[in-house]
């Protein structure tokens, strides 16, 4: 049977599309994404949580490290009809209704990792995961901000952020507009 698969590259992605005449590929497929909201390893439980709340798509791995998870699911039966750039955008929000919009899903970071600057910024006032939640979406949705975590228990967030366009004093004013401490160095 010939198939025509159409590669969407900016979801790192393969989605195959169904002809005329063709029955539905029931073969699951691996793909990896970054998870939003998973700042913090004691997260990784409610991660699971939410997506034993999801239909059809199966947790495979996460790596907390990267803020990546591996998710294992056949496009044709979770997201019919969808074009290749709908897939994320469905997925996403199949994730953020599943736990109460505290994770989501977008593609794989574009800038290299070594082009990346790790920065952590000792702060205060993050005493539960929600306090460490609104630091890190604060953070978080920054231009040039790839990855961030918040140990509360710790005091301290990291990043890893585009040199080109973050840097400290950018996360540290956004920390502080949301009431946190940030701590000398």
């Amino acid at each position: 049977m010939n198939k025509l698969f159409i590669a969407a590259a900016v979801f790192s992605l393969t989605v195959p599309t169904i002809g005329v005449g063709q029955k539905e590929d029931a073969t699951p497929i691996r793909v990896k994404h970054q998870i939003t909201g998973l700042f913090s390893k004691a997260r990784e439980t409610d991660l699971r949580d939410a997506f034993a709340e999801v239909d059809g798509i199966k947790l495979v791995e996460i790596d907390f490290a990267n803020a990546e998870a591996t998710l294992e699911y056949v496009p044709a039966k979770v997201f019919p009809n969808a074009k290749p750039e709908q897939v994320i955008q469905r997925l996403d929000a199949m994730l953020k209704s599943a736990s109460r919009h505290t994770f989501g899903i977008k593609p794989l970071r574009s800038t290299p990792k070594e082009k990346l600057k790790f920065i952590e910024i000792a702060v205060g006032g993050c005493d539960c995961k929600a306090c460490a939640l609104a630091a890190y979406e604060a953070v978080y949705k920054l231009d040039g901000v790839e990855t961030a975590t918040v140990d509360f228990r710790e005091g301290r967030l990291t990043a890893l952020i585009d040199p080109e366009k973050a840097d400290p004093s950018k996360l540290e004013a956004a920390l502080k507009q949301k009431g946190v401490t940030i701590k000398a160095r």
